[in-house]
C-alpha cells in the first residue's frame, strides 16, 4: 500500500468517517500489521476504552445427528453412525446444572439438523432449562436451524420466534453465516439457509426485541473481497436494524485426524489455515468496517489463547467465556485448546494483555466490573490457570 492511500485511510479512520467496500479490500492487502492494528486499536478504545468482557457460560451440543454435510463440518454425523448422539432433555438440564455453582449467566446452545426430531424437542428443551435456571439466559438456535424448524414444523420463522421467546430464549447465536457470498457459499454449504433466509430470520429477531450475534467463517476457500462483502452486508442489515450486539470471526479448523469410524467428514482439510497474522488482519479490518457494531469478539476456542491476548490490541474488545465442552471445533482440531476456562483463566488473560476484565450478560449490560492490569504480575511471565 503506498503511503497517500495510507494517508487517506487513516484520516478517514480517525475522522469517524465510514469506510467503503474499496477500502476495505485495499486495508486486507496492506501487510503494515502493526499499522493495521493500530487503527483498530484506536476504533476498539473510541467505543469501549480499555474495557474487554466475557461471561460465565456453558456450551450445549444437544445433538450432532445432521441432516446436512457441509464441506467444513466435522461435527456432524448420520442417524445410526458410531459416535452420533441425542441428548434427552433431561440429560441437557443435568449438564446445564452443573456449571450453576460457577455463576453461570448464559447458555449457548447450537445443534445440528436432525432429519426425526420432532419440532415440540426444541421448545420444550427450552422451557425444561429455563425452569431449572430462571436466572440465565438462553441463547440458542442459528438461523439454519429456525428455518429448519420451518421445514419441519409448518410454521412460520415469525411463529417460530414467538413460541421459542414464550418458553425463554433470549437470544439467537450468529452460526449459519459462514461466507454469504454464493460464490463460495454454494462449495461449502449443503443446506438451503443462504444470506436471503439468514438475514430474514435475523430481522424478524430483531423486530421481537432480541440482540443477536453475527459471525464469519474465514480461513478456508474464501479471499479477502468476500470478506469484505459479508461484513458490508451485516453493516447494512446492523442499519436497518440496530439489533446486532457482536461480531465473531471464526477460523476454519483442519481436521487433523480421522473420527473413530475413520470417516473423513471435512471435506477442506487439505486448505491451509488461516495464520495468526491473518487472524490479526482480520479482527482488524472487521473493526474498521463495522462503525455499527458496537463489539468485536475473538473466540479464544478456535484461535488459541495466544492469538486472542494478541487480539485485544487488534479491534477485539470481548473473549467469549467459560464455554465447557465446545464439540464443534473440538471435533476438528488437535490444538490442545482447553474446552473450559474459569472466570479466574480468563481475569489473568485480560490483565495479563494490559485491559481491564468486564463480567456482562447476553445483552451486553454489566454484570461486575474488575480491577484492571496487576503492575507487579506482568513483570515476569505467569502460566495461564484453567479450571479442571
Amino acid at each position: 500500500m503506498d503511503v497517500g492511500l495510507k494517508r487517506e485511510l487513516e484520516a478517514k479512520v480517525l475522522a469517524g468517517e465510514r469506510l467503503d467496500r474499496a477500502d476495505g479490500e485495499a486495508l486486507y492487502a496492506c501487510d503494515d500489521l502493526a499499522w493495521l492494528g493500530s487503527l483498530a486499536h484506536e476504533v476498539r478504545t473510541r467505543k469501549n476504552g480499555d474495557r474487554v468482557y466475557f461471561n460465565v457460560n456453558r456450551h450445549l451440543n444437544m445433538t450432532n445427528v445432521c441432516s446436512a454435510s457441509c464441506a467444513y463440518c466435522s461435527f456432524q454425523r448420520k442417524p445410526g453412525e458410531k459416535d452420533a448422539y441425542t441428548m434427552r432433555i433431561e440429560e441437557a438440564v443435568r449438564l446445564a446444572k452443573e456449571m450453576e455453582p460457577d455463576g453461570i449467566t448464559e447458555l449457548h446452545i447450537v445443534n445440528g439438523l436432525h432429519p426425526t426430531l420432532p419440532w415440540r424437542y426444541y421448545p420444550k428443551s427450552i422451557s425444561e432449562l429455563k425452569a431449572v435456571l430462571p436466572n440465565v439466559s438462553i441463547k440458542a438456535f442459528t438461523a439454519t436451524e429456525i428455518h429448519w424448524f420451518e421445514r419441519i414444523s409448518g410454521l412460520s420463522a415469525d411463529e417460530i420466534l414467538d413460541e421459542l421467546i414464550e418458553a425463554g430464549l433470549e437470544s439467537l447465536t450468529g452460526g449459519g453465516a459462514e461466507i454469504f457470498d454464493w460464490e463460495v457459499r454454494r462449495q461449502i454449504v449443503d443446506h438451503e439457509t443462504h444470506w436471503e433466509d439468514w438475514s430474514r430470520i435475523h430481522r424478524l429477531a430483531h423486530g421481537k426485541g432480541l440482540r443477536t450475534p453475527s459471525t464469519m467463517l474465514y480461513g478456508h476457500i474464501e479471499e479477502p473481497r468476500h470478506r469484505v462483502d459479508h461484513v458490508l452486508r451485516l453493516r447494512e442489515l446492523q442499519d436497518e436494524t440496530g439489533g446486532f450486539a457482536v461480531f465473531i470471526p471464526l477460523r476454519f479448523q483442519h481436521d487433523f485426524h480421522d473420527s473413530q469410524d475413520g470417516k473423513q467428514r471435512n471435506r477442506l482439510m487439505n486448505q491451509p489455515m488461516a495464520t495468526g497474522a491473518e487472524a490479526l488482519k482480520t479482527f482488524a479490518v472487521s473493526r474498521l468496517l463495522l462503525d455499527n457494531f458496537d463489539h468485536v469478539k475473538c473466540f479464544w476456542v478456535m484461535h488459541g489463547l495466544g492469538t486472542a491476548g494478541l487480539s485485544l490490541n487488534y479491534g477485539v474488545d470481548d473473549l467469549d467465556g467459560s464455554v465447557v465442552e465446545y464439540k464443534i471445533t473440538h471435533d476438528a482440531d488437535k490444538f490442545g485448546t482447553p474446552n473450559k476456562m474459569s472466570r479466574d483463566g480468563l481475569l489473568d488473560l485480560i490483565r495479563d494483555a494490559g485491559f481491564t476484565p468486564v463480567e456482562r450478560n447476553t445483552r451486553y449490560e454489566v454484570v461486575r466490573e474488575f480491577p484492571g492490569p496487576d503492575p507487579l504480575r506482568r513483570e515476569s511471565p505467569q502460566s495461564m490457570s484453567f479450571a479442571e
